[in-house]
């Protein structure tokens, strides 16, 4: 077997660092999915795996989607249970549009295969300022908030002016022209004026969910 075709698993890296490691399945062939699933089953664990497209999905073995817990939004699919939530959400996930979700969603579900509760608010990107005004206390009330935004990306460096709390803004490829797959939200969220702001990469609401377990690892 060439060397590029070994899955060399990092299954220490919980106790190192405080996260499992998950499976990108973006640019792997089904067969090597369904080969990383059947040596997870073997070895008795729990899997999260990010980025697998219904194409992906649709082309495992049955053996394969009978041990997974697919989400076509979120394109992710976990093997084992999901812990039920730990306390109440510490982590708040607002997204400017619906156009977001699937970023967003894949957030979410990260969180919630290491056991975090969410609280979701959804569609209140900055063309209509009053709706993010609605749920300042509510957000107030969570310590962390991800903020998705695509076009201008403006609705991080909103919410970090109205709140206090860790700000992670995570921009996405939504918007026309300009907007360039991302880019400008990205190019936005990290010239944001408002201070203390992070930002991940497009699109990656994985990172940000993790970023998010992270900084609650610090302060527990």
């Amino acid at each position: 077997m060439a060397d590029e075709q070994i899955v060399r698993f990092d299954r220490n890296r919980a106790s190192r660092i405080g996260l499992e490691e998950a499976v990108f399945a973006q640019s792997k062939t089904p067969d090597r999915i369904a080969a990383i699933v059947d040596e997870a089953v073997e070895e008795e664990r729990r899997l999260l795996i990010t980025r697998i497209s219904p194409q992906c999905w649709e082309a495992q073995p049955a053996r394969i989607q009978r041990v997974l817990d697919y989400d076509p939004l979120s394109r992710t699919a976990v093997l084992g249970l999901m812990p039920s939530p730990q306390d109440e959400p510490a982590i708040a996930i607002i997204t400017a549009g619906t156009a977001d979700a699937r970023v967003a969603a894949e957030a979410r579900r990260t969180l919630e295969y290491n056991g975090y509760a969410v609280d979701v608010v959804s569609d209140v990107g900055v063309a209509g300022l009053w709706r993010i005004l609605e749920h300042v206390e509510r957000l107030e009330a969570v310590p962390i908030k991800l903020v998705f935004a695509g076009m201008d990306a403006a609705l991080p460096s909103v919410v970090a002016g109205l709140v206090s709390g860790s700000i992670i803004a995570v921009p996405t490829s939504v918007g026309y022209g300009v907007a360039d797959g991302g880019r400008a939200a990205l190019d936005s969220a990290l010239s944001s004026c408002a201070p203390g702001v992070t930002v991940v990469n497009i699109d990656n609401g994985y990172g940000a969910a993790c970023a998010a377990i992270r900084i609650l690892g610090c302060q527990s």
